[in-house]
This record gives structure tokens, sequence and C-alpha cells, in this order.
């Protein structure tokens, strides 16, 4: 059953195009799990293996999109069991949280206009985020304008945090041992050139991590932090707009307020963080950042999630000590993504 939602026709627009790249395990991962390797032919092996793989890569982006413009159920009903529950729980902080930048356009770029929108707003000025930052490519971080974005973001209070530090949006496991340790110890530093101190949290693409990359994300100092809500806005393939967004948010909300009933999420601080995920390259969001912030306090009040007397982040030291106490501790830990992310790739990543 489709909930109903406000209409939305975004026009196009002139953003990069962002290919979604599902991680598929190569027969490094295969051979890190203890996996036997028969004998093959190369060349045949490798065409087989290049049309197994965008056919996979296909199925994924598809199923991606039919989750982001398709039918969203409607939010979990209230039970009075539920609402007995959520009166003995601390009242709910949303985390921010922001991947994929920061953006090198010099037209209306949609970092800085995030970053406006997050410092002046009307419901709570200087709300602080977690921006997951790619700082060697060349459409974000590895630019003047980038670079520059970045030394705002940590000069305005909010917490630069490590993504990639690869030319491409690149899948971690898809590196060897290596290329990933490099790709770390770039990127740590490149974070510590504008702050000063090691990152200490990571978000890996697509969520994506096993055991090896996980091992080396902990050698590097780094915490890996998911989310429990996402708008949607990941670009695919140039589609950047976040259909039926306030729909999507009461669902997730829903589902987030079910966990928080059983006591599943932590208390820090005498609030509950509840993390939410925005991708700062989408200049449909960074039009829309004000509205996004308006979504989920009306979200909360529609299906009974009480909030904090100030519901986002506003102390750099604070988000900080919440967001880590929000990362996963262990590769092997179940984890909760929204919508289609735990079905795609729980089994073959945690």
């Amino acid at each position: 059953m489709c909930l109903a939602d406000d209409a939305l026709k975004p026009a196009p627009e002139p953003n990069p195009v962002y290919l979604i790249q599902p991680a598929l395990a190569d027969s490094r991962a295969g051979m890190d799990k203890g996996e036997g390797v028969l004998p093959f032919d190369n060349t045949t092996a490798a065409a087989s293996g290049q049309d197994m793989t965008s056919g996979c890569k296909l199925l994924c982006a598809a199923l991606i999109a039919l989750g982001l413009a398709g039918c969203i159920a409607a939010p979990i009903e209230m039970t009075t069991q539920t609402e007995t529950r959520l009166m003995a729980q601390a009242p709910v902080r949303f985390l921010l949280t922001f991947d994929d930048g920061p953006s090198a356009s010099g037209w209306w770029n949609p970092t800085e206009t995030v970053l406006d929108s997050l410092q002046t707003n009307p419901l709570q000025a200087n709300i602080k985020a977690v921006f997951f930052v790619q700082t060697r490519a060349p459409r974000a971080g590895n630019s003047e304008i980038g670079r520059s974005l970045m030394r705002r973001e940590y000069a305005e209070g909010h917490i630069l945090a490590f993504h990639t530090a690869t030319h491409w949006h690149t899948n971690h496991r898809s590196l060897d041992p290596q290329e990933l340790d490099q790709s770390l110890t770039d990127g740590s530093a490149d974070i510590a050139a504008i702050t000063g101190a090691q990152p200490k949290l990571l978000r890996p693409p697509f969520w994506n991590y096993d055991k090896r990359t996980f091992a080396a994300y902990q050698k590097h100092g780094l915490h890996v932090l998911l989310t429990d809500m996402s708008a949607n806005d990941g670009k695919i393939w140039g589609f950047n707009a976040s259909p039926r967004r306030r729909a999507n948010m009461l669902r997730q909300l829903s589902e987030v307020r079910e966990r928080i009933a059983e006591g599943q999420l932590p208390t820090v601080d005498g609030v509950i963080p509840v993390v939410v995920t925005f991708h700062d390259l989408n200049r449909y969001t960074a039009r829309h950042t004000r509205e996004y912030l308006q979504i989920l306090l009306d979200s909360a009040a529609a299906i009974g999630v009480r909030l904090a007397d100030k519901p986002f982040y506003d102390n750099q030291a604070a988000l900080e000590k919440a967001a880590l106490a929000r990362t996963v501790q262990q590769s092997a830990e179940p984890v909760n993504l929204p919508g289609l992310w735990n079905w795609i790739w729980d089994h073959d990543a945690h």
C-alpha cells in the first residue's frame, strides 16, 4: 500500500552523474574468508566475471532506484505496549550526517547551501553535523573549492570524518590490503591537515565492510558509524531527487521508534542519538535542507517520538561523543540499516 505524499517533480539539474557501485566480493575477499580456489581459464573467467558483475550492478541499481521512487509502507502503528515502553526511554536528538562531499562545484555549490541551512534556519540555529568526506576525489575534497569547504565545515564546529580517499567513490572491499591501508593513511592525513587531529569516525561507501576492512579501520583508529535513517537522496545515474521524502522519513522513524521502545539504542548525556543520513553533493537535498529538518520534527510528532528540547546537536564535543557511542564495535555485529540496504548487504558483508 502506498502512503500518500506531496507530489514532487524536480527539474533536471547539471549534477555530475553518480554511478552506484554495488560491493561485490572479488576473489581476494573469498581468499580472505578461507574459501578454496579452483583452477580456471583466465580469459573465460574474466569475461564471465565481468558479465556477472555488470549484471549484479544493474540489478542492485534497479532495486535501489525502485526503493527510492516506489511505494513506501505506512508507518508502524503505535501499540499500547510500545507507548508504555517509550515513556521509560530518554527523548531523541537527531544526529545529522552528510556523505560524499564536499562539492567542488563553482556554480551554486550544494555543500555551501547545506552549511548555510544548518547555520540559519527557523528551528534551531547553528546545528552541527558529521560530514563524511571524500578527500582525494577531484569533484569533492581534492579541489581548491572542496578543501576550502572542509575548512569551513571544521571552523563552524562540524566534524570531518572519513569516507573515501580514492579518485572515485570506491568500495573499500574492492581495494587490496595495501591500497586500503594507503587510502586510510592518505584520507586521515588530509583531514588532520585541516583539523590538527586524526579523524575518529568512518563510514564505508555503501555501508559495506567485512572482517578484513573492519580490522584495517581499527588499525587506523577509525570507528564505523552507520545510520538509522536515510533520506534516500544518493544519486543513481543522475537521478538526484528524493521522492516521497515525508513518507520515507515517517516510515523509517517508526521503525526506529520500535527499537527505542525495546531499549536497543543507547542514551548519551540524557538523550538518544538517532543517526540520519543525507548527501551534500545532491542539489535537491541542498535546496530542501531546511524542509528536511522540519519533516524530521513533524514525523516525530506524528508517530509519538518524544524529542529533546534541542532536537539537533549544536555542540561539536557532544556530537562526537554521541556519534562514537553509536559506532559498530565488532565486524560481526548485527546492524540495522534502513530500506533495502540490510537485504542487499547483510549476509554478504557482515
